[in-house]
């Protein structure tokens, strides 16, 4: 009996680390639609997230090709295209950027792997300069508590960055009333509110403030994924995280929380590929 145990245990182990290596090298492609009387036209947008510069083929060949044949409209990043280790190659993440930014408009949202480089400049010494100033050489200004304003679809798309203390381990620490007005200031009521959030744990919080459509990331599906329980493990150190992957719903909000693209630390997504997400909005009258 003991031997039967152990050669499938062992089978398991050999199955799970083949499917790592293919999931941790592949992605798929996940469609949503979104519905709003406030949308003027038709609009199609691509998230990323999650990237942690991790390259899909030469110079993202293979993700750069997908997102040509999917032909959306703008692109909207909601962080941690790149990681932060000191001295760590973020070319990956920045050449993306580039070559996107030459096609079409990107709206990005900073993840906690790049406020934490701008947090702490000496322990990466000239990461986040360099890092921002090869968006901005590329047209890319980060929206750093910001909005833009599409006028030809009446939309706002707003970039959030949260504190660190809002990323504490093990558990979820409440977020002050009137927190996210301080940083973003009031909604625009009449007009359809994208809210880019890196972190979807305050999702609730997101919501109350008045956002109609949140895009987050940063959990990358739980890591490990499995039947009815879904994801397994949240960077925060969490079993089972509510928010794994996803389209949810709070009140009159959605939110689109992709599983990511890539991995950082430890190289692993098991049943778990990257995701690469498309929206498409449509005017609901």
């Amino acid at each position: 009996m003991w031997e039967g145990m152990i050669v499938c245990i062992i089978l398991m182990g050999i199955i799970c680390l083949l499917v790592t290596a293919l999931d941790c090298n592949r992605f798929v492609t996940v469609s949503y639609e979104i519905r709003s009387d406030k949308i003027m036209k038709p609009c199609r947008m691509v998230l990323l997230s999650d990237l942690h510069n991790k390259s899909f083929g030469r110079d993202n060949e293979r993700l750069l090709l997908k997102i040509d044949e999917l032909a959306p409209d703008e692109i909207l990043v909601a962080g941690d295209m790149l990681t932060a280790t000191a001295g760590h190659d973020y070319s990956p993440a920045l050449m993306l950027m580039q070559k996107l930014a030459g096609k079409y408009r990107i709206h990005y949202g900073m993840g906690n792997h790049e406020y934490r480089l701008g947090l702490y400049p000496e322990q990466y010494p000239g990461m986040y300069e360099g890092y921002l100033t090869g968006l901005k050489a590329a047209g890319i200004v980060p929206l750093l508590n910001e909005r833009t304003y599409l006028p030809a679809l009446h939309m706002d798309v707003c970039g959030v960055q949260i504190d660190r203390q809002y990323y504490k381990h093990f558990h979820k620490k409440p977020m002050e009333a009137g927190y996210l007005t301080k940083l973003l200031g009031e909604p625009r009521e009449d007009a359809f509110q994208i809210l880019i959030a890196h972190n979807p744990v305050y999702f609730q919080e997101y919501a109350r403030w008045g956002a109609d459509l949140v895009v987050s990331g940063h959990v990358h599906g739980g890591i490990m994924r499995l039947p009815v329980f879904g994801g397994v493990l949240s960077p925060s150190l969490t079993l089972f995280p509510k928010y794994d992957g996803g389209r949810f719903s709070e009140g009159k909000s959605t939110m689109i929380l992709s599983r990511g693209l890539g991995t950082h630390t430890i190289p692993l997504r098991v049943f778990n590929p990257g995701e690469l997400v498309v929206i498409d909005f449509k005017p609901d009258k």
